[in-house]
């Protein structure tokens, strides 16, 4: 079984903890699904694949995540991400216009401290001109990601353990 996130676990295939996991190969695949359609959507709306990676990248910068960072990085290159999408990338960037800045600022807070978010962040994101079908994929983005991120921060205690 070849999977995203026990690569990024760093469980080798024909481990113990590989044989578990293949055992739940549904939430494996429904998970792999996900990603493609969080991270490469055939139809990304207002948030590019480019930006979408990048924005991916923070989450994994912000979660210490060196596996996954490399990994988002890589769907930056491939979605060819323009120079502004690149710099979002960075979490030493806080945005150059209105609408980047409220992007940022709204991932930065949602990914590192969910139960701050409020309805008013919200209507930041909206005075930045984000449609609100764009502020759900983002949403769903910041979720999806985190779940990752923590599946795999699992798995790696689970390797340890055994």
């Amino acid at each position: 079984m070849t999977d995203l996130l026990l690569e990024l676990a760093r469980i080798a295939p024909e481990s113990p903890l590989a044989a578990i996991a293949a055992k739940r190969g549904d939430v494996f695949e429904l998970t792999q699904k996900t990603h493609d359609a969080a991270l490469r959507p055939l139809q990304p709306g207002g948030l590019s694949h480019g930006l979408r990676a990048a924005l991916a990248c923070r989450i994994a910068a912000l979660n210490g995540d060196a596996p996954f960072l490399g990994h988002f990085r890589g769907l930056l290159d491939e979605a060819k991400a323009s120079e502004d999408e690149r710099k979002i990338a960075e979490l030493s960037w806080t945005g150059g216009d209105d609408r980047s800045r409220a992007l940022i600022r709204h991932t930065d807070l949602v990914a590192s401290e969910p139960k701050k978010a409020s309805g008013a962040d919200i209507r930041l994101l909206c005075e930045a001109g984000i449609a609100e079908a764009d502020i759900v994929r983002l949403s769903e983005l910041i979720a999806f990601v985190s779940y990752q991120i923590r599946v795999v921060a699992g798995l790696r205690l689970l390797k340890g353990a055994l």
